[in-house]
């Protein structure tokens, strides 16, 4: 039922699905800087 709202809503506000792909483009880039500063920072 979820997954039809979701498409509904998505035929209704074509906009919003260039939003939601750039949202998950940033937020994927994200993770893979956030592991690349851990792995580059050396402890004690």
């Amino acid at each position: 039922m979820a997954e039809t709202d979701l498409t509904t809503y998505l035929e209704a506000n074509p906009r919003m699905m260039g939003v939601l792909f750039t949202m998950l483009l940033l937020l994927s880039q994200t993770g893979n800087a956030a592991g690349a500063v851990a792995a580059s920072c050396y402890g004690p």
